[in-house]
């Protein structure tokens, strides 16, 4: 069958394994303007507010979905005390910690327990390994998920919380290549095994999560051992009973500016972003060399996203120092497709990936949301992320794709999953001025619905003053000899949903 330089022949075929809806995590660090004056407005703001968490955002969050958050870092995990943020707020002392925010400490582990229950997001804790003990990291956990009549519930029950959250995801610090202690990798290994010990001791059925790096990223970054996998995993193989998850972080850089890029930096972001699935495999064949079959312990791709360099005073690619920075980028059109292109590797590697975590929610890095005062908008980022919530908990499938290519990548990628006799396809037109025809193959009779996220440029952005310019439209879709045909517009995104 030969294909037209603009059509696509899809058919999805076999299945993978379940998407687990820890794929699509969030992250909310105290950083910049993404907890203090992002999330939390304060129960005294005068911005409509629960418990102090801004309602406009709670209520698109609800929508998304948000099902699992991880709080507080990042880097500033590896500062943050938790016993600071508990008790009654208004005397809690604040702190400074060198990573741009001033803590006030109202927001503590109950009100971001709050948070997830208000989202019904299942919490992931990053514990200080850094300038903590293991004593503090192990009275954390019984304070958020002991069960006894010990001196730690009673302080919980105390500050107004009778029953346990059950915390089970714990990250054991946080970039200790780096942020986090510049540790090697045999010393971050003797380290993790002390807090593993004592964590399971507290609660055996607590998720650790121990931190890792990509070999790839390593070679380019300073402070950070190549084979850091490598080394960690020899130290720990004999005790891999303590490890549940090994992290690794991927942050796509090498795009260009936020806004007025080339044509080349469009594409070799999208490119940067088909590289996470590449780094998730690299992660896993290294776990299993030592593991030898004795566990499935996954990998946790706990930060990832866009992040250009406007946003960067610091951390890895080229820097841009001409404006002040507080984390805040433009967030366009091209980012959400990264997005949707880095989910499309989640889902081929259903079985291997444990969780992921999305940089940042608010306010910082790739966003999905805005605010500013009482104003806030929804980037195009939440609008991807809003167009694969049916494939959370139904199992990925292979897609097989016909289709040109278009600088050195395929114009045209897929993801798809089902469920409940419902079929759920993903496309992306990755092609930067051209719309691409899309034949589709061997799908139920019924199409449930069809949904765009297309924009007049892909450095297109959403803003205060134009908070729908990008959001999901309506697609047009026919049948035609049992095939179903659509056009998918240059740099657009859809999904579309099938029912037998």
């Amino acid at each position: 069958m030969t294909t037209p330089t603009n059509t696509t022949h899809l058919k999805i075929t076999t299945p993978i394994g379940l998407i687990s809806p820890r794929f699509y995590g969030h992250f909310a660090e105290h950083l910049a303007r993404c907890c203090y004056d992002g999330l939390w407005v304060g129960p005294s703001s005068s911005i409509p507010n629960t418990r102090g968490w801004r309602n406009d955002l709670v209520s698109a969050l609800q929508q998304m979905p948000v099902p699992m958050i991880r709080w507080p870092g990042g880097c500033y995990a590896d500062h943050y005390h938790w016993r600071d943020g508990i008790g009654q707020r208004t005397p809690r002392l604040g702190i400074s910690c060198g990573t741009r925010v001033t803590d006030t400490n109202e927001l503590g582990t109950h009100e971001f327990m709050d948070l997830c229950e208000l989202l019904q997001s299942e919490a992931y804790l990053a514990g200080n390994m850094a300038s903590g003990s293991v004593q503090e990291m192990c009275d954390w956990l019984e304070y958020t998920s002991g069960t006894a009549d010990t001196t730690v519930t009673r302080e919980r029950q105390k500050n107004g919380r009778k029953d346990p959250w059950d915390v089970k995801l714990w990250g054991v610090g946080n970039e200790s290549w780096d942020c986090g202690g510049r540790y090697d990798a045999k010393t971050y290994a003797a380290e993790f095994k002390r807090y593993g010990v004592m964590m399971k001791h507290v609660d055996p059925s607590v998720e650790l999560v121990a931190v890792g790096n990509d070999e790839v990223a390593a070679a380019r970054a300073d402070h950070m051992e190549t084979f850091w996998n490598e080394i960690f995993m020899e130290h720990i193989q004999d005790h891999i009973d303590l490890i549940d998850h090994l992290s690794v972080h991927t942050y796509w850089i090498d795009g260009g500016a936020e806004t007025g890029f080339s044509e080349e930096n469009y594409y070799t972001l999208l490119a940067e972003a088909d590289t996470t699935e590449e780094a998730i495999v690299r992660a896993k064949r290294t776990i299993d060399k030592y593991v030898r079959g004795r566990k499935n312990i996954k990998v946790a791709m706990d930060e990832y996203g866009v992040w250009h360099p406007e946003t960067r005073p610091w951390g890895p690619g080229p820097h841009d120092d001409s404006r002040p920075n507080n984390f805040e980028q433009a967030n366009t059109l091209r980012d959400a497709l990264s997005v949707g292109i880095a989910l499309e590797g989640f889902h081929r590697q259903a079985n291997i990936l444990g969780l992921a975590n999305l940089a940042q929610i608010v306010n910082v890095l790739q966003s999905v949301a805005m605010t500013e005062g009482e104003k806030m908008f929804l980037t195009p980022t939440y609008h991807a992320l809003k167009l694969h919530e049916h494939h959370i908990g139904a199992t990925s499938c292979h897609v097989e794709v016909q289709t040109d290519r278009v600088f050195k990548m395929p114009r045209v990628t897929a993801t798809a999953s089902q469920k409940d006799g419902n079929t759920n396809l993903t496309l992306i037109n990755r092609h930067i001025s051209e719309e691409s025809q899309i034949m589709l193959y061997d799908l139920p009779e019924t199409l449930l619905s069809a949904q765009l996220l297309s924009g007049p440029a892909p450095d297109a952005t959403n803003t205060y003053d134009q908070p729908e310019r990008i959001s999901l439209q309506p697609l047009d879709v026919y049948k035609e000899d049992n095939t179903w045909k659509l056009t998918l517009p240059p740099h657009s995104m859809a999904t579309l949903r099938f029912s037998r």
